[in-house]
């Protein structure tokens, strides 16, 4: 097994990329044509090797045989020498030895530069693998999802993100890796490297109850090839909801509901809608985070957590998520556990670290 510093050359994106070319390439090769022509290279190098050694008069010995045989070799890959044969023959032989390596070289070098040229086609057709991990896979696209790969290029922590979509070019521009195909099939989304990713978000292609449904077999695909994997969810209809929830989704966010309570909120508290787009989106000014705390935080009062946070970090606390529920007002009398995390607004984390949320 490959460890240390070798494996993580190995592990490498492009290196894994180039791999899944090769493999591509080697499943539609024709083996049969590849090993005859190298047995034909063989056999030809050995009948040279026959004949010098009958020409040669001082050479015919099983030892001579050696010396021919390595001098063929070494006379096809361009460094044999020309001395070592002297009858006018063994000079015919040469010769055609060397014309037949300096073919060789040149089919060589016409395979190695149509592998390359394959491999930037496939890769600008979207046909290639990502060959990331801890990376973020966008299945689908729509308005959307355009806005969030804006929002995730402007966020501290960059992570790598893969966009799974059936176009023929790559609809989120530059810095985001394109793959072309079905979000529902396990094939493509195995190209997105969906079994080491962090997280995976599935779009709606339209607001139609249909688009929904293949939302619900994309969740179903990424669940049985990469179970341990996040899956977030846009849904267009809230009936739709405990569907995605069957499916196994994490998380499902119906994009209607949450505007129409915003602006229901914001005609009775004006300003709302400012403040919830502000904290919720990059660039200047305080984000929301969720946050790993300290151990030295155990036991800690709600009051007390709160100042700490504003002290040591400049972050206001909103809530205590324990057990996967959020508590956003707890009692007075609440204490941090081991385990728990907080969800805060600050300009940056500075020395907090964002929590790696597990599949639930």
């Amino acid at each position: 097994m490959i460890t240390g510093p070798l494996q993580a050359i190995f592990a490498a994106p492009f290196l894994r990329r180039i791999g899944f070319h090769a493999r591509r390439i080697g499943g539609e090769m024709d083996r049969h044509f590849f090993t005859s022509l190298i047995t034909a290279v063989v056999g030809f190098v050995i009948v040279a090797a026959i004949v010098i050694t009958l020409l040669e008069g001082e050479k015919q010995s099983l030892a001579g045989f050696g010396s021919s045989f390595y001098w063929a070799i070494t006379t096809v890959i361009g460094s044999g020498d020309a001395s070592y044969v002297s009858s006018p023959g063994g000079f015919v032989i040469g010769w055609v030895l060397a014309f037949f390596g300096v073919a060789i070289v040149a089919a060589m070098t016409g395979a190695v530069v149509g592998f390359f040229i394959d491999i930037l086609l496939k890769e600008g057709q979207g046909m290639g693998a990502a060959g990331y991990t801890g990376h973020i896979v966008v299945c689908g696209w729509n308005t959307t999802a355009r806005d969030l790969i804006e929002e995730l290029k402007g966020d501290e922590f960059t992570t790598k993100v893969v966009v799974l979509h059936d176009a023929e070019r790559n609809p989120a521009g530059d810095g985001v890796y394109f793959v072309r195909g079905d979000i529902t099939s396990t094939e493509d989304l195995g190209r997105t490297g969906i079994r080491e990713a962090s997280s995976a978000i599935v779009f709606p292609s339209d607001r139609s109850n249909e688009a929904d449904m293949r939302s619900i077999l994309a969740v179903m695909a990424i669940e049985s090839i990469a179970p341990d994997v996040r899956t977030v969810v846009e849904a267009n209809n809230p009936m739709h909801v405990d569907h995605f929830r069957r499916a196994e989704a994490d998380e499902i966010l119906v994009t209607s509901r949450l505007a129409s309570r915003l602006l229901a909120r914001s005609a009775l508290y004006p300003g709302l809608s400012e403040l919830v787009t502000d904290i919720v989106s990059g660039g200047e000014g305080s984000e929301l985070y969720r946050v790993m705390l300290p151990d030295g935080y155990v036991g800690l009062s709600i009051d007390e957590l709160s100042a700490k946070l504003r002290g040591d970090h400049r972050a206001t606390l909103l809530a205590v998520t324990r057990g996967g529920h959020s508590m956003t007002n707890p009692p007075t009398d609440f204490r941090l556990e081991d385990g728990d995390d907080a969800v805060v607004v600050a300009e940056g984390l500075g020395t907090l670290r964002p929590l790696e949320l597990q599949h639930e």
